[in-house]
């Protein structure tokens, strides 16, 4: 016993003092365990085929085909635009929409999501981003209390209660744990962010603005402006023909930017687009679609005399596999002095070149005969793999920011119907109980479907979006409660609760449970605290003589609702920047909601769960 304590209060300090990644530690301690001889090796390695860990491995997969897909940002974006300007119908939509979200992607991505849009909409209604940035995190955490698989301790104390031969937990079974947690948060952080923040000068955000986004390029260029989108009909000219045929750039002066091909099935839900550069032997076919960029008057001609539909225009260019980035040419480049027809972007580097910023001068027409200059900045077109080969030739120009990276942030947005539907089954067949499906085989066909479907880029996409920290973390984990109860360590502690707090009844029981709860995820992350909480929660509930559920329920809610410090939970850590935010920040904010959603709690669970 004493070594198993010994073991994991030097991970606690490990897991405080930030000095290790937190699942190097944990392995460490699985380690100490097995040399030990506390554990065995089957029950060491017991944590990484447990349906919890891969039901969460396939949970970061299905969070991030919504996030890929833009579909949270879809309904992100127009829950929060409904506010107007109003302060606090802001402030109710960020944190509904938030914990809305929350409910299904994980807390970290559902900050990462909304915080742009939060920020955008504080500066619309001209209110002070500070007082939303925070409960913006707090509520991605109360979010993840309205379902089962919105957070992992939630997830934990469902396999605690199925081990101990209580049942599983339905999918809806936090839904008034959750409400009520919304409500409380509401409740508090309304008046207290404005009592903390309200009086401050509105800080600048421009600490968020990490270099230029595709739309920010499209905008500066003005390429909506001189972009038209062209249909080839059956009955065109053009059909049949390749790009070199059509002599589009030596006859009428126009670039052509891409061909597009879109296949739509099944009301808009099957929704397939491929989008090919334009090189010369690219054959036209019915139904694509041309976009060309030049003159409006010799697009019209060139749509005229081959029987094409056009729109002028054309808005909300999409970049799916061809992007758009800045590169500019050094001195010492072969190309400064030469005309851009004689460059061989198109035919060395399958890159097309929109347009030339030299100083405040755009330039976007008759850029065949432009000389260019050294400190010119060129506006490339091409697939992302191409623009990302660019950026290895630092002898002839210096590509501008991440393409590969701002090409991982591309959403395949016309995917986003089909992955709400898959996650609307993945969602009923946890919930209908008349489906006979596993949970953990729900999420597991879910994150399949969305890689299939095309959700995802690739597989590796996919794989990228597993937090495997947060997966070896939990996984190495679990084998300590093992520790604990094997031991005996379990039953000590359960018996000092029960010893000091059972003869006050199971009231101050509970109040204990959570809060000592509450004070280890300070210190751990939410997930080490619930599994290694969650067996000394119910061995006490078993030795008081009452039901382990509130006793439960308080281990999962306190693990999660922690706000008192800004490195308690990754949402925390993720806006303190954004909001300028120091550490009193959070103890002014945070500990009186920490505290309050405490007491609450404690007498609520016992009314929703019976003793």
């Amino acid at each position: 016993m004493i070594a198993t304590l010994t073991i994991l209060s030097i991970a606690a300090l490990l897991f405080a003092t930030n000095k290790l990644r937190p699942d190097i530690v944990a392995l460490c301690a699985v380690i100490a365990l097995l040399l030990l001889g506390i554990l065995t090796p089957s029950e060491a390695l017991a944590g990484f085929s447990n349906p919890v860990v891969i039901m969460m491995a396939g949970l970061f997969i299905v969070g991030g085909g919504i996030l890929r897909t833009g579909l949270a940002h879809i309904i992100g974006a127009r829950l929060i635009g409904m506010a107007g300007e109003s302060e606090t119908k802001l402030f109710l939509l960020v944190v509904l929409a938030t914990a809305g979200i929350g409910a299904f992607v994980s807390n970290t991505g559902t900050v990462a999501l909304m915080l742009p849009i939060v920020v955008s909409m504080a500066s619309g209604a001209r209110m002070n981003a500070r007082r939303l940035l925070m409960p913006l995190a707090f509520a991605s955490s109360m979010g993840g209390m309205l379902t089962l698989i919105g957070t992992p301790p939630n997830l934990v104390i469902d396999e605690a209660l199925q081990e101990a031969g209580y049942g599983k937990l339905s999918f809806f079974s936090f839904l008034p744990v959750g409400l009520v947690c919304i409500c409380v948060g509401v409740a508090v952080l309304m008046p207290l962010t404005k009592l903390v923040f309200g009086n401050r000068k509105k800080d600048d955000d421009s600490n968020l603005n990490k270099g230029k986004t595709l739309k920010s390029l499209v905008s500066e260029y003005n390429l909506d402006d001189n972009v038209s989108r062209l249909t080839v009909g059956k009955r065109s000219t053009a059909v049949g023909r390749t790009i070199k045929e059509l002599d589009i750039r030596q006859k009428y002066g126009l670039t052509v930017l891409e061909v597009r091909k879109e296949n739509v099935k099944g009301r808009n839900i099957m929704r397939e687009i491929t989008q090919s550069m334009a090189t010369p032997d690219v054959r036209i076919k019915a139904g694509d679609i041309i976009y060309l960029s030049g003159s409006p008057g010799q697009t019209a001609l060139f749509a005229k005399e081959h029987s094409l539909t056009v729109e002028y225009n054309a808005r909300d260019m999409e970049f799916y596999d061809i992007g758009i980035a800045e590169i500019v040419l050094l001195g010492q480049s072969k190309f400064v002095g030469r005309r851009l027809a004689e460059s061989g972007f198109r035919s060395k580097f399958s890159i097309n070149v929109l347009a030339v910023r030299r100083g405040k001068e755009y330039i976007r027409e008759e850029l065949a005969e432009l000389k260019l200059q050294t400190g010119d900045v060129l506006l490339v077109q091409g697939t992302w793999a191409n623009i990302g080969r660019m950026s290895n030739d630092e002898e002839h120009w210096v590509v501008l920011g991440q393409p590969l990276e701002e090409a991982a942030r591309v959403t395949l947005d016309y995917k986003a119907p089909l992955a709400a539907c898959i996650m609307a089954a993945m969602v009923a067949m946890m919930v209908l109980d008349f489906i006979p499906v596993a949970p953990v085989t729900a999420v597991l066909m879910a994150s399949m479907m969305m890689i299939l479907t095309g959700c995802f880029r690739n597989a590796e996409a996919a794989y990228k979006t597993i937090n495997w920290e947060s997966i070896i973390l939990i996984a190495a984990m679990m084998p300590m409660s093992t520790a604990l109860e094997k031991t005996g360590a379990s039953s000590l502690v359960s018996g000092f609760l029960v010893g000091s707090l059972g003869s006050m009844g199971p009231i101050a029981l509970l109040a204990g449970i959570y809060f000592t709860t509450s004070l280890m995820t300070m210190f751990l992350s939410n997930t080490a605290t619930a599994v290694l909480m969650s067996p000394i929660a119910l061995s006490s509930a078993v030795a008081s003589g009452v039901s382990p559920m509130p006793m439960l329920f308080a281990v999962a809610v306190s693990a999660s609702m922690c706000f008192a410090s800004p490195f308690s939970t990754p949402p925390n850590a993720l806006v303190m920047k954004a909001g300028n935010y120091n550490f009193m920040d959070y103890v002014k904010v945070g500990l009186p909601l920490q505290l309050i959603m405490g007491i609450v709690m404690t007498l609520v669970l016992p009314l929703i769960f019976p003793f």
